[in-house]
């Protein structure tokens, strides 16, 4: 007779109701206030709402990430990070309430059914979705679907009388964690990570070759703005810079036990001058991997302090679908040194709301512009493994070049412009009038690099737009921001025409970080920093 194995969950919950059964207090207090409220409350009460509140008051009093969320919020956290969902395959945005095609993804069911760059989807299975104050999540909820279910589009095309009616069979859509790689000088390679996602390994390892094939012997990893994603990822990154059994991280709790992650040495990068750059927003497992890199001093860190999100989460899946995330370790790079930021709530103070005012703090202590304004007590400092080089703890990466956080263009003005859609929506109407002038005119990317410039027509056209949305002028913060907003319509117009590799290719050249880098390998920086043997 086989033996019957009992689920963890089973065995957890079993385990439960024993200790509730052999006096532990505080889980029967629970239990009777939950049995109480349910059969003796003056009025109906919700009991899964209930409970749900009560697993969320709960989780908010040990720690920011340990989190809760229901069966839908589960189903939805996951496609972001599992590299695909199901849906018609659209890059989109919503201008004046309608929605306007920016590009159908390469290969995608969109792009097999005909609809075009530039149409606008007014209709959904005959339900109107144009100039009806219709959310976003909604739009895309009727866009996505299981794969092999049909779709039916009503399309509006410029230059066509009619609208167009188009069916769409659904289908699984990559979703893609770099968004740029390419050689940003003739032996420099940059490549941009947005999240740590199931096929960002494969995907870095495919233009890392590419990159590798064009002459490419440095490399700039781009983790700015990268919040992380899975652990596993961040180790298979790591893996190829590092050599074998480099350790990458190591975890540890009050119930796990230490878990340590090496490098394999199947790094296709193990040589080669490496640059990482990250900023307040670059987290978790970006923290992950540039630790590793900083502590083995295999690569130069260049930015500014990174968040410090080094907790562990292990999910813990509920009957109902719904599941919780629960903290049970912190992430150490290989000297030792945490990453989690402390989340200690002062006195008076909601821990939730102090920790996420961590980045305002920073702003307002000048530590996004001045490396003096940042000061580690000698507890948290920590040597490199290799060139035994000081570097500190206490929460986040501490890069080893710092670059001040960019003022000196953003103004009010210019926030209001991109805020209120200006800037976007003054792009995709000039593309939507030119997109076939500009195609027949500029060949390929280089071209239109090298010879298109914002005219003072295009800007005359986005100040009467804004004029028109009641965005007051204001001459001198418009001046002082006009070169980033004219690379931020360059760059639009780039992404439109080609994707987000050449958005970048744009951006890139007034990004003051980007810039830093490339001096730290064109001026002898790097080899102050990592000496060359």
């Amino acid at each position: 007779m086989k033996k019957k194995i009992l689920s963890p969950l089973l065995l957890c919950a079993l385990a439960l109701c024993a200790q509730a059964q052999n006096g532990n207090l505080p889980l029967r207090k629970l239990q009777m206030a939950e049995f109480a409220i349910n059969r003796l409350y003056v009025d109906t009460v919700d009991e899964n709402r209930l409970v749900e509140h009560a697993i969320t008051g709960m989780l908010e009093q040990l720690d920011p990430h340990s989190t809760y969320t229901d069966p839908e919020e589960t189903r939805a956290m996951s496609q972001p990070l599992e590299g695909n969902f199901e849906g018609i395959g659209i890059q989109f945005q919503m201008i004046e309430d309608t929605l306007l095609v920016i590009q159908p993804v390469s290969g995608g069911p969109s792009e097999k059914a005909g609809i075009l760059a530039g149409d606008r989807i007014t209709a959904v299975n005959d339900s109107a979705i144009a100039g009806v104050k219709m959310g976003t999540e909604d739009i895309m909820r009727r866009l996505r679907g299981p794969k092999g279910s049909e779709v039916r589009l009503t399309v509006v095309r410029r230059g066509v009388d009619n609208t167009l009616p188009f069916t769409v069979k659904r289908d699984k859509i990559p979703i893609y964690s770099l968004d740029a790689a390419y050689l940003i000088e003739p032996q420099t390679g940059y490549i941009r990570i947005n999240r740590f996602g199931a096929t960002t390994p494969d995907e870095f390892a495919d233009a890392l070759k590419r990159l590798q094939r064009q002459g490419m012997r440095n490399l700039i990893l781009d983790l700015q703005g990268n919040g992380g994603g899975y652990l596993n990822a961040a180790i298979d990154l790591a893996n190829e810079f590092l050599e074998q059994k480099d350790l990458i991280v190591y975890t540890q709790g009050r119930a796990e036990r230490q878990s340590d992650f090496h490098a394999k040495g199947s790094g296709r990068f193990k040589e080669g001058r490496l640059v990482v750059l990250v900023d307040e927003y670059s987290a978790s497992a970006s923290e992950i991997v540039t630790g590793a890199i900083q502590d083995h001093d295999r690569g130069v860190v260049v930015g500014r302090r990174t968040f410090g999100k080094g907790l562990v989460q292990r999910p813990i899946p509920l009957p109902d679908g719904s599941m919780i995330r629960l903290t049970v370790a912190r992430y150490y790079t290989p000297s030792g040194r945490c990453i989690q930021k402390p989340y200690d709530a002062r006195e008076g103070q909601d821990m939730l709301e102090q920790y996420h005012r961590d980045l305002l703090e920073r702003f307002n202590h000048g530590e996004l512009m001045h490396a003096d304004s940042i000061h580690f007590p000698d507890s948290l400092k920590y040597q490199t493994l290799r060139l035994g080089r000081t570097v500190y703890g206490g929460g986040g990466i501490m890069p080893d070049i710092f670059v001040p956080i960019d003022t000196t263009q953003y103004t009010d003005y210019h926030r209001q412009l991109v805020a209120r859609g200006i800037v976007i929506r003054s792009t995709t109407g000039y593309i939507e009038t030119h997109r076939q002038e500009l195609k027949d005119r500029y060949k390929d990317f280089n071209a239109f690099n090298a010879r298109f410039h914002i005219d003072d027509a295009f800007l005359a056209d986005m100040l009467a737009l804004a004029d028109k949305e009641k965005v007051e002028f204001n001459e001198a913060q418009y001046t002082k921001s006009l070169p980033l907003i004219k690379a931020q319509l360059k760059a639009l117009i780039a992404r439109d025409l080609w994707d987000m590799n050449e958005y970048f290719q744009v951006m890139n050249a007034t990004d003051h970080t980007v810039q830093q880098a490339l001096k730290v390998l064109k001026e002898g920086m790097y080899e102050k920093i990592i000496p060359q043997q």
